[in-house]
């Protein structure tokens, strides 16, 4: 798989291509003309959905991406839309496959797939064989496939990596990408297939369900161990809550649970909470009409007393009046005689009559109050009956209010020994249910037998696997080149053999008495040579070995290191006179330049190297490796002639 070509479309229907060929190719000019923009629009057309381009010039002018890769015998267009404004991914993409592809127009462009059938299309058309990642039986992450995106670490050698000593691939800092490295890189070196995954899964799946298994012999037997003492209790439970069973001599506790099975709740009838309300407002009424002849009663008795004082002052009045007849009289005349008073008054002065008239008065009323006295006495009397009556009535409507909540408690503590009585029923039947016989435990002891037979065959057949073995071979065989790299571009310890660590994802020079890791050395130009040799020498495997790498690998500003300062780099910006001005290395730049073009013409023939740089050298096989002029402000890769795109 290597890049023939990768096009960019305006919102105008322009197109703009640039086109690579086998061996060395080398994209120099100035900076922020869009070179370091070429690894992640080839990304961006492997399958990946984030949308990583740059903001600038690129993202506002640029309608549609695409690269045409090469197989042998086959050549396929990916191209992708820009996402819309304010997204940040994308997974629409239109696919092209013939024998031989060319940039379509943009009237061509079309959806028509998504992300997910790039990457099944390109790992397909690579050869990455069936394949699931190893991944320990302990071990809480899950198994997947490798795919083409799992060769993109091993692609790119951006400008912030391509001399970090910290880190080696790219994207190797991001979350779980160390261990997706680890997993996925043995598969596509041909190393570990699908036959270890598959015997794994069955050994995990085995142990799991011997696990299971013993879990269900412990329970097995201490179920028969503990259950005639759990019938028992069960047996004594049932009868508390009222559940009949018929104890039969001979029968066993369990036979006689059994029966427990049979029970039906009794029928239980509706509450009359209405009577209740009823009854309780009927005597309410009754109690009112009691206290309202009670007040009558009292009126009445309060008038009595009212009236006898009335009648005692009366009588005392009329006593004292009726004492004027009793004055003295004229013996011989016969008249009444008022003391102190002219003879003969008798009582026929105006004083005398007024006296008399009071006298009468007061008989009056006093006869009257004597004659209500009956009628009173009767009106109490039948008041008194009333509350006599009402109170006899209040008993009986207690006592029928009385009968009528027991009545209700007596229905709900029916319902309720219902209640008990089933859950001690279900609580019966569970466990009946579980209730394990001896024939139940010899077929798990069996199935137990079964099962351990089964691991150690699995582990037997594991054991003889030489994945290991393989994977120390492999990178042994990398390594071998590694050191030559390192020597050709002048890295430090160079003189002792160097090896790619995948346990930590490192370079590490075998110095004797003490290894040298490469986030442990110094100096940029060293990483540099360290990242290279490992890239280099892992492609030179895959493809002596015709293992499932992409042919191709982009580097982005590798001789910056040789340089004195990043302003002077860049102000080289792809002129050899500037170059040559800015007091660089050029022994090291050109050095680093003749490794890259003897790797791709004689060590990996035909393995295109992507190199994108500030610096420009005068060398016939350099200028012969440029794939444009050098690129200025303009051109550049995107024209600025070409419209923004509209925000919406």
């Amino acid at each position: 798989m290597k890049i023939k070509s990768l096009h960019i479309y305006s919102d105008d229907a322009r197109r703009r291509d640039v086109e690579f060929h086998d061996g060395l190719n080398i994209l120099t000019g100035q900076s922020s003309t869009g070179k370091s923009a070429l690894s992640e629009i080839i990304e961006f057309c492997m399958g990946r959905s984030s949308f990583n381009i740059p903001e600038g010039v690129i993202r506002d002018k640029v309608r549609w991406y695409a690269v045409i890769y090469r197989f042998a015998g086959e050549e396929v267009l990916i191209a992708k839309p820009a996402p819309g404004p304010g997204a940040q991914s994308s997974s629409a993409v239109m696919v092209w496959r013939a024998a031989e592809v060319n940039a379509p127009a943009f009237d061509e462009l079309i959806v028509n797939d998504n992300d997910d059938g790039v990457v099944a299309l390109l790992s397909s058309l690579l050869g990455i064989p069936e394949n699931t990642t190893d991944v320990p039986i302990e071990s809480s992450r899950e198994s997947y496939d490798a795919n083409i995106k799992h060769t993109l670490y091993y692609l790119f050698q951006k400008q912030t990596i391509v001399a970090n000593k910290d880190q080696l691939f790219y994207r190797q800092n991001e979350d779980h990408q160390t261990q997706t490295i680890k997993d996925t890189l043995p598969i596509l070196l041909g190393v570990s297939g699908r036959d270890k995954f598959t015997l794994q899964s069955k050994l995990r799946t085995a142990n799991r369900d011997l696990r299971l298994n013993a879990k269900l012999v412990t329970q097995a037997q201490d179920a028969i161990d503990n259950s005639e003492q759990r019938a028992i209790g069960l047996l004594s439970e049932a009868r508390a809550v009222g559940i009949s069973i018929r104890a039969e001599s001979g029968v066993d506790v369990v036979d006689l649970l059994r029966q427990a099975l049979e029970w039906r709740p009794q029928s239980v009838p509706d509450e009359d909470g209405e009577r209740v309300s009823i009854i309780e407002s009927e005597l309410s009424d009754i109690r009112e009409r009691r206290r309202e002849a009670q007040r009558q009663i009292e009126s009445a008795q309060l008038f009595a007393r009212q009236a006898s004082g009335f009648e005692g002052e009366i009588v005392e009045q009329r006593d004292r009046l009726a004492s004027i007849k009793a004055l003295p009289f004229n013996k011989a005349t016969g008249d009444w005689q008022w003391p102190f008073a002219p003879a003969n008054l008798a009582l026929e002065t105006p004083i005398a009559a007024a006296m008399l008239a009071e006298l009468d008065n007061l008989d009056r009323e006093l006869e009257a109050v004597t004659g209500e006295r009956p009628a009173l006495e009767a009106y109490l009397l039948a008041q008194q009956n009333d509350v006599a009556r009402l109170s006899e009535q209040i008993r009986g409507k207690e006592l029928e209010l009385s009968s009528a909540i027991a009545s209700n408690e007596a229905i709900a503590e029916m319902g309720s020994r219902n209640n008990a009585a089933a859950r001690v029923v279900g609580r019966i039947s569970l466990f009946l249910e579980n209730l394990a016989t001896d024939e139940e435990l010899n077929r798990l002891l069996t199935e137990q037998r079964r099962l351990k037979a089964v691991i150690a065959d699995l582990e037997g057949r594991l054991g003889a696997d030489d994945s290991e073995s393989r994977l120390v071979a492999t990178l042994s065989n990398i390594a071998m080149h590694m050191s030559s790299y390192i020597k050709d571009l002048n890295g430090e310890f160079a003189e002792f053999p160097a090896r790619l660590d995948l346990h930590n994802l490192t370079v590490v020079i075998d110095r004797p008495g003490r290894p040298v890791y490469m986030y442990k050395s110094g100096g940029g130009a060293s990483h540099l040579a360290y990242h290279l040799a490992a890239l280099l020498s892992l492609h030179r495997f895959a493809a002596d070995y015709a293992q499932p790498l992409p042919r191709f690998l982009v580097i982005d500003q590798p001789t910056q290191v040789y340089f004195p300062s990043e302003s002077a780099y860049k102000a080289a910006g792809g002129s050899i006179d500037q170059t040559e001005l800015q007091d660089a290395d050029l022994t090291a730049v050109r050095r680093l330049f003749e490794v890259l073009h003897r790797y791709a013409t004689h060590d990996v023939p035909g393995f295109q190297l992507i190199v994108t740089e500030h610096a420009n050298l005068r060398d016939d096989w350099f200028q012969a490796a440029l794939v444009e002029d050098p690129w200025t402000k303009p051109p550049a890769l995107v024209p600025d002639d070409w419209p923004d795109m509209p925000l919406a």
